[in-house]
């Protein structure tokens, strides 16, 4: 049995962008973060062990949505590619990254990037 672990709405102030004052004072971003994996025995046997572990999920991202960069597409790649792994028993992993009131010079609720990738 496969199924989902998921985590939505992680919210991180962080420093990325291509403009240097979104380096420097930063911007709110929203993450969802879910992965594919069969945790068929740790349901059977109510053990964490055979499945993936949501904290290990937020860790990864967390750790990753602190190293700055200029693009969000770069973070993304990063998490997706630790998630794969430090997560071997992840099929597949779906992620968006939110960067909340972009600044594009108008009115944006959020600018986002989002991956999907199989092992």
């Amino acid at each position: 049995m496969t199924g989902r672990v998921a985590l939505e709405g992680l919210a991180f102030h962080a420093y990325h962008g291509v403009y240097s004052h979104e380096r420097d004072t930063g911007n709110n971003f929203q993450v969802d973060i879910a992965v594919e994996t069969d945790f068929s025995q740790a349901a059977l046997r109510d053990d964490l062990e055979g499945t993936v572990d949501y904290e290990t999920l937020y860790r990864i991202v967390k750790d990753q949505m602190a190293q700055p960069s200029r693009l969000i597409e770069t973070v993304a790649e990063r998490i997706v590619n630790e998630v794969m792994e430090q997560l071997p028993t992840v099929i597949q992993v779906e992620l968006t990254i939110s960067k909340l009131h972009p600044p594009i010079g108008g009115e944006c609720a959020r600018a986002m990037v989002s991956i999907v990738r199989k092992r």
